[in-house]
């Protein structure tokens, strides 16, 4: 069990600029040590599962403005619960035992954040989804 949390643990890349503060709330920590590098280990997937969800609704994305599109990428993870699940599975798939754990203790504010960090991130790439 051991070589494979360690195994886990190594595939994870160093963000540099996370800044560790002793006055971090616990979710503020996990999310910091574990969701962040998971997120950026994960991110060719997590885009590759977001961009299905495009084709499937590319009758309307692609009409929309940046701007426009921005807001369908907030919307779609907040009205379309499959998506949610199946992108927050991608994340906890990544998890060792003990942080999942956490995640158990503080699923909901944990939950939160993932949705928003992948909003965020999804934002910030919004020209991945080009056709």
């Amino acid at each position: 069990m051991t070589s494979s949390r360690n195994d886990l643990l190594k595939l994870r890349p160093e963000i540099p600029s996370i800044q560790q503060d002793l006055e971090m709330s616990p979710e503020e920590a996990f999310q910091n040590q574990t969701i962040r590098p998971i997120l950026k280990f994960q991110n060719d997937l997590l885009l590759a599962i977001y961009a299905e969800h495009v084709l499937k609704h590319k009758s309307i994305f692609y009409k929309l403005t940046i701007p426009k599109r921005l807001e369908f990428v907030k919307e779609s993870l907040q009205k379309d619960p499959l998506l949610k699940h199946t992108l927050i599975g991608a994340v906890i798939g990544l998890f060792t035992n003990e942080e999942f754990g956490i995640y158990l203790e503080h699923e909901k504010e944990l939950k939160r954040r993932i949705s928003d960090m992948l909003v965020q991130r999804f934002q910030d790439q919004i020209g991945y989804f080009d056709e």
